[in-house]
């Protein structure tokens, strides 16, 4: 298993998956990885295509990215939750905490140049139903410093949902987001950025059980890639800050208040063959010896300037784009 911290490259309205060349796209995002990042990007190897990458590992300029959080006072007006460095990654610039992980050596085959994939839906508005084996969780910490749970990610019973918190949570909120680990073994990407992956026979399994056999349909099994983000939620915990009616005032930038339509995004661009010596040697979190690392200050030197330029930090009358009108 490898994990470690991507610094943040910019936060903007860009998806060059969902929206290639729209600018700006339907929603706000939070973008790590390789300075590559642009409205479009090729199929090719990208990885050629940027001078540095903000994650811990110089080889990985892939790039990941996620939909932002925004706080809903009771006057309707909205502003962005900040992110945090998560747990272990002290110093880096907020950002995205990355997994990469297989059952063992020679277990996994590594994703090609021009390899790209979407996982959840922004327009779900109801509960997979999946319990421990949820692909998407949101983690209430009641104490600072990440306190309150130290289950594996997706697995406490108390604390780990797919919806949103319902309740003010002192340490802030931890997404996670897991991709599926089938892939069909021909098709860098498809129509709906879904299609050529799948997850094991029997369907979706707690991370990180990576053991599980692929379907016939996508036989190669690959690298589970998971996102972790930590959201700062300290500054909007006061009791007059929340609904009277108790309901919790916390938006994805899609518009979605259930938090059932968490999404995650990834375009690979690791080096050469690196992931593949990485995932076949053993390696473990941030050591790795088939890898070099980065110091932080260079990571976080590492950003793109913004495409659209539009109000980040203030309150705002509604979300980035209106969202989509979800609620």
């Amino acid at each position: 298993m490898l994990r470690f911290g991507c610094s943040q490259i910019v936060i903007e309205r860009l998806d060059p998956l969902v929206n290639p060349g729209q600018v700006p796209s339907t929603h706000m995002h939070q973008i790590v990885g390789g300075n590559a990042f642009k409205p479009s990007m090729p199929l090719s190897d990208i990885a050629p295509l940027a001078s540095c990458t903000s994650c811990f590992f110089h080889e990985d300029f892939s790039n990941y990215w996620t939909a932002n959080l925004y706080f809903r006072a009771r006057n309707g007006s909205y502003k962005r939750v900040p992110q945090i460095a998560n747990e272990f990654n002290a110093g880096d610039n907020a950002g995205i905490t990355i997994y990469y992980t297989s059952a063992g050596a020679n277990t996994t085959t590594a994703f090609r140049p021009g390899f790209r994939m979407l996982t959840g839906d922004p327009l779900r508005q109801t509960s997979e139903g999946l319990g421990r084996n949820m692909q998407q969780c949101y983690r209430c910490y009641t104490k600072p410093n990440f306190g309150g749970s130290a289950s594996s990610p997706c697995m406490d019973p108390v604390y780990d949902t797919d919806h949103l918190p319902q309740q003010r949570c002192v340490g802030g909120i931890r997404s996670n987001i897991i991709f599926p680990q089938c892939w069909d073994g021909k098709n860098l990407d498809s129509p709906n950025h879904r299609d050529h992956v799948a997850h094991p026979i029997g369907g979706p399994v707690s991370f990180a059980n990576v053991g599980g056999k692929c379907p016939e349909s996508h036989p190669v099994k690959i690298p589970q890639v998971m996102l972790e983000v930590m959201w700062d939620t300290s500054g909007f915990n006061g009791e007059d800050d929340w609904p009277l009616d108790g309901s919790q005032p916390l938006y994805l930038s899609t518009g979605d208040r259930t938090g059932y339509g968490q999404h995650g995004d990834y375009v690979f661009g690791w080096e050469g063959d690196s992931l593949q010596r990485a995932m076949d040697s053993g390696c473990y979190l941030r050591t790795c010896p088939q890898l070099k690392a980065q110091l932080i200050k260079e990571k976080n030197k590492c950003v793109v300037p913004t495409s659209y330029k539009e109000n980040l930090d203030e309150w705002l009358d509604e979300l980035p784009g209106g969202g989509e009108h979800l609620d």
